[in-house]
């Protein structure tokens, strides 16, 4: 019943089956793009670590808060996977030198960067960040 150069039956209905077994797979979704958050949580974090070195704890503990409410929007943004060591995930910061200038400087630059992205972020968001940004200006008025 088969003609040559054309499909038999079961060769069309193994090739449809393939097709749409292909199109039912789920495919791997992109990884979602870094929290903007995460560059502001990190610049805390070392901020905080250079103030206590200076014995500006303060400025430390108002950078660790920054910090803290920083990672704790990330984990509500995107709820962290649980892990089989059950510690926290954080933002490794590097361990900057303790100069207080240095510190003047890290904390303008948190300031901008803080300020920069209050607009390209959602109102619930950008409340958080622009209170960042002002606790930062406030700091860098304390310190000079």
């Amino acid at each position: 019943m088969s003609t040559t150069g054309s499909l038999s039956r079961r060769a069309l209905l193994l090739a449809a089956s393939a097709v749409g077994l292909a199109a039912c797979t789920p495919t791997q979704a992109a990884p979602p793009p870094p929290d903007p958050l995460a560059e502001l949580e990190a610049r805390a974090l070392a901020d905080a670590t250079t103030a206590r070195a200076l014995g500006a704890t303060a400025v430390a503990d108002a950078r660790a808060e920054h910090a803290r409410v920083l990672r704790a929007e990330m984990d509500r943004e995107r709820p962290p996977k649980p892990s089989s060591s059950g510690a926290p995930t954080t933002t490794q910061a590097p361990t900057p030198p303790a100069d207080p200038k240095a510190l003047v400087e890290s904390l303008t630059k948190a300031q901008q960067e803080a300020t920069a992205l209050v607009a390209t972020l959602p109102r619930y968001r950008a409340g958080l960040v622009g209170s960042v940004a002002a606790g930062c200006a406030c700091l860098v008025e304390v310190l000079a």
